[in-house]
C-alpha cells in the first residue's frame, strides 16, 4: 500500500508540464530546480526587458528629455520586467512543492482510506494529463497576444509622450514600443494567465477529491471538518498576487509622477485589486462548500440527537433522582462528558463552509496590498509622512 500511495505522487506536480514546458525540457531549460528556475528567470528578462532598453536607447528614448516618459524612468515597464516577472517564473518551485505536501496530506491524514487510494491516484493522474495537454496553453498564448492588435500604448500613458510612441498619444511605434507590445507584453501576460489556468487545476482536483468518500469530521478542531488544511494551497499563491501587485502599484506611480494624479484618485484600482485578488484566490475553495454544509447538517442532527439524550440521563441521575449515598458528584466523570459533549456540540455549530483561516485572508490581503506602500511614499513626502505621524501620536 506504500508503494500505491508514492506512485500516486510521485509524478505530480502543479507546474511542470503543458507546451511550454515540453519545449524548455527540449532545450535543456526545464525543471523546477533552483538553478535551471534562476536560468530560465534570466532568459525571461534578457528577451523581455533588455531589448526595449537597448532599442529606446539607440532611438534616444531610454533617458531622453524630449519626451515625458522615457525608458528608464517608467515605473510600469521596469518593474513588470525586473521584478514581476521573474517572481512569476521564481514561484514555481515553493508553490509546487507546497501543493504536492498539501496532496499528501489527504493520504497521511486518513482523509483517503487506503481502500480508496486507487481511486485518488486516477484523480492525480487526470489532473496531470490535462496539465499536460498542447491545447490550453496555445488558448492563453493566442489570449495573450491579442490585445497587442488592439493596444499601441500602456494604460495611463495615453495623450503623453512616452518612449512607446514616435511623437504623442497614439503616434507610430517606435522600435522598442513594437517589441514592447509584440514580444514583452505578450510574454508577461502569457505567464500571468498560466498561474491562473494552474489556479483553475488545483480547484478541479480539490472538486474531485471532495467528491470522493472522505472521513471528514464534523467536531475537527480546525473549525473545517479537517479540510482546513487546503488553504494553505490558495495561501501558497501569495507570490503571484504580490506580483500582480507591483504592476497595478508602478502603473498609479506613473500616473501620479507623470500625469498629476493624487493618491485619493488612484485609491479605486488600489482597493480594487486587493479585493479581487483576495476573492479570486479565495473563490476555489468554494467548491468543498457543499460537503461541508452537507455534513453540518447531518452533525448537528446526530451531535444534538446525542447530547439530548446524556443531558436527559444526567438530569434524571443527579437531578430528578436521588443517587446512593455512597456516589457523590465529586470527582465523578458524568459532569467531564457533560461538558465535553457539549463542547462537541458548539464545536458542530462553528464550523465554517468555507475551508478558509484568517492567516491566510491576511496573507493575501497583504501580498496584494504590500507593493502599494512605496506609491505612497511617492505620492506624499516622507516628511509630511512623519509629521503626521508624529501629530496622531501627540
Amino acid at each position: 500500500m506504500v508503494e500505491t500511495k508514492s506512485s500516486a505522487l510521485d509524478n505530480f506536480s502543479l507546474t511542470r508540464g503543458g507546451a511550454l514546458d515540453w519545449l524548455l525540457v527540449r532545450l535543456g531549460q526545464g525543471g523546477d530546480v533552483p538553478h535551471l528556475l534562476v536560468r530560465k528567470t534570466l532568459f525571461a528578462v534578457l528577451i523581455t526587458w533588455l531589448p526595449l532598453f537597448v532599442l529606446s536607447l539607440v532611438q534616444g528614448q531610454a533617458l531622453g528629455q524630449d519626451i515625458r516618459i522615457p525608458f528608464l524612468r517608467d515605473f510600469a515597464v521596469n518593474v513588470r520586467f525586473l521584478i514581476a516577472l521573474p517572481i512569476l517564473i521564481l514561484a514555481e518551485s515553493g508553490i509546487d512543492q507546497k501543493w504536492r505536501i498539501l496532496t499528501l496530506n489527504f493520504l497521511t491524514s486518513k482523509l483517503v482510506a487506503d481502500a480508496d487510494v486507487p481511486v485518488f491516484q486516477k484523480l492525480l493522474e487526470k489532473t496531470s494529463r490535462l496539465r499536460d495537454r498542447a491545447s490550453p496553453e496555445l488558448l492563453l498564448l493566442v489570449a495573450a497576444f491579442l490585445p497587442s492588435l488592439f493596444v499601441k500604448t500602456e494604460l495611463l500613458m495615453s495623450g503623453i509622450s512616452n518612449w512607446h510612441t514616435i511623437g504623442t498619444g497614439a503616434g507610430e511605434l517606435s522600435m522598442a514600443g513594437w517589441w514592447f507590445n509584440f514580444v514583452s507584453a505578450p510574454l508577461f501576460r502569457f505567464l500571468l494567465l498560466r498561474w491562473i489556468w494552474r489556479l483553475c487545476l488545483g480547484t478541479l482536483l480539490l472538486w474531485r477529491v471532495s467528491r470522493m468518500r472522505l472521513y471528514l469530521v464534523a467536531t475537527h478542531s480546525d473549525m473545517a471538518a479537517g479540510l482546513g488544511f487546503v488553504s494553505q494551497g490558495q495561501q501558497a499563491f501569495s507570490p503571484i498576487v504580490f506580483a500582480g501587485g507591483t504592476v497595478i502599484a508602478s502603473q498609479i506611480a506613473n500616473a501620479i509622477a507623470y500625469q498629476g494624479a493624487t493618491l485619493s484618485s488612484m485609491k479605486s484600482p488600489m482597493i480594487a485589486y486587493a479585493v479581487l485578488a483576495t476573492v479570486l484566490l479565495v473563490a476555489p475553495l468554494l467548491v468543498v462548500t457543499p460537503v461541508l454544509v452537507k455534513l453540518k447538517k447531518k452533525a448537528l442532527l446526530e451531535y444534538g440527537a446525542l447530547v439530548t439524550e446524556h443531558n436527559q440521563q444526567f438530569d434524571q441521575k443527579w437531578i430528578q433522582n436521588k443517587p446512593s449515598p455512597n456516589e457523590i458528584i465529586l470527582g465523578s466523570n458524568d459532569p467531564c462528558s457533560l461538558i465535553d459533549l457539549g463542547s462537541s456540540f458548539l464545536v458542530v455549530r462553528q464550523m465554517g463552509i468555507v475551508p478558509i483561516d484568517k492567516p491566510t485572508l491576511m496573507t493575501l490581503a497583504l501580498a496584494a496590498a504590500l507593493p502599494m506602500v512605496p506609491v505612497v511614499f511617492l505620492a506624499i513626502p516622507v516628511n509630511q509622512l512623519l509629521q503626521l505621524v508624529l501629530k496622531m501620536l501627540g
